[in-house]
Order: C-alpha cells, then structure tokens, then sequence
C-alpha cells in the first residue's frame, strides 16, 4: 500500500500514548526557558509515576516556558508504542537507553514528514510532487525500522535530500506573489521593527526573528523554515498560507487572538490578548 499522501494527523503530539520521552531523553540548560538544569537520560524531576507532567497548568509561571513551546511532532508515541512496542523505560529499564537514543532521530523524521506532507498540498509545488512522495515515502519507511537501525541512519543525508525539494517548493509557491520578495533566509533581525511590513513571500528561512516586532506584518506565503521566533510579536499579523510554519514556532512567538494562522496550526493558549 502507497504512503498516505498528507499524514499530518499521524504527526501531531498523542502524549497518552508516550512515556514523557521529552521529558526524560533530552537535556534541558537552566535558563529563561527552563527553571534547572537537567541531563540528558535523567526524568525531569516534575514528572509523575503515570507520565504525566505535574505542574502541566503551571509550566509558563514555574519557569518551564521551554516544555510549552516544544513539540515532538508524534515522534513521542511512535517511538513508544511502535518502535519499542509498548514497553515503557520504567518497567523495562533495559529498554531505556536506545528508546531515549531513538528519540531524537524519530522527531527528526516526523519534523521532516511535516514539511514533506504540507508541500504535496500546495499546487504550486506541483513539478515536484512525485519527487516529494519519493522522498515522503523512503522517510515514512525509515520511521517503521527497528532501533538499530534508527540509531545508526544519517538523518543529515536525508534531510539534505529533502531540503532540495523543500527550497524548489519554497521558490515555486513564492513567485506566485507579485513584485519583488525580500530575501532575509538567515538574516539576524532579532528586535527588528518590522510592524505593518509587508513580507509576502518574503524567505524568512533561518532567520533570527527573536523579540521582533511583527505586530501586523503581512507574512502571507513567506517560507518561514527554521525561523527563530521566540518572544516575536504576532498580534494582529496576518500569516495564511504562510510556507512550512509549525506550531512550535507559533508556541514561541506572542500573539492574540486576531493573529491570522493556517488553519491546520491552533493559537497558543497564552496569546490571550
């Protein structure tokens, strides 16, 4: 049977069907994004017998800001219920080092299906979709491997596979917008007064948009990949039909409820006003 040609309800978090792997495999460095320092394999000393985080409702106000903004992409409930089967580190401990090794390549992969899958659904990217199904399906593949395999695969070679058909995606949905786009891929603009400007297939890619204000910007079809948004200003920003935006980097960001978003993202639940 062919791979689902648009699976992102399989690429959303299902933390009832994962084993805090988030909160376990990876590292955290005390900072405005995490209350303590902890290592990497070491349970976040917040979490529960029932993996299930403590102080969930209270995360942003005790100093965890970072747990809100991250997002696995399902790569959390593959790994635990597929890879591994079910078992749980807790009580099969000989499970937990190569599940919390596995991890991070799984979220890799799962980010990659993301923006793989969101390209097959823009028609302007129509020249390369079979080349996106090829490279969807060698990638949904390698998710399904035992965890040898996992551990040991080069997801960097795969990423650069993809990338290639992600930038021509990228370049085939932006010249649809009229005029000249502005060209900031890797641009340092943290704190940049970019209210009201319009940035319509505008490439964003890379770019250091920490603490900007982008309060209403036009960010329509700009492709916003591997943009730092952290603490940016969305109120009243106008980001429909933005290119391979996630929800972790609208998680990052300050908006409000008149921000314009896809409608496969949600608005954070802290952009309250």
């Amino acid at each position: 049977m062919p791979p689902h040609p648009h699976p992102l309800p399989l690429l959303q978090a299902d933390c009832s069907n994962c084993f805090a792997l988030c909160c376990v495999a990876l590292p955290f460095a005390k900072s405005n994004d995490f209350a303590v320092n902890k290592p990497a394999g070491t349970p976040c000393t917040n979490l529960r017998q029932d993996f299930r985080c403590g102080i969930h409702t209270q995360l942003r106000d005790k100093g965890f800001q970072g747990c809100t903004v991250f997002d696995c992409f399902g790569a959390g409930q593959q790994v635990s219920q597929v890879t591994f089967g079910g078992r749980d580190w807790r009580t099969d401990p000989d499970t937990a080092r190569p599940m919390f090794d596995v991890f991070p390549v799984m979220r890799q992969l799962h980010e990659l299906l993301f923006y793989l899958a969101e390209a097959l659904t823009l028609p302007a990217a129509a020249p390369v979709h079979a080349d996106l199904r090829r490279v969807l399906a060698t990638t949904e593949e390698w998710t399904r491997a035992d965890a040898a395999a996992l551990t040991a695969l080069d997801v960097s070679a795969l990423r650069q596979d993809a990338n290639t058909l992600l930038l021509t995606t990228s370049e085939l949905v932006r010249a649809k917008v009229p005029g000249r786009k502005k060209n900031h891929r890797g641009a340092d603009l943290m704190g940049a007064r970019l209210a009201g400007a319009d940035l319509r297939g505008a490439n964003l890619r890379g770019a250091y948009l920490i603490a900007a204000d982008l309060s209403r910007a036009d960010l329509r079809t700009a492709d916003m990949i591997g943009a730092d948004l952290r603490d940016a200003n969305l109120r009243d920003a106008d980001l429909r039909g933005a290119v391979f935006l996630t929800q972790p980097q609208l998680n990052a960001a300050r908006g409000n409820p008149a921000t314009r978003i896809p409608p496969t993202l949600t608005h954070p639940a802290h952009w309250t006003t």
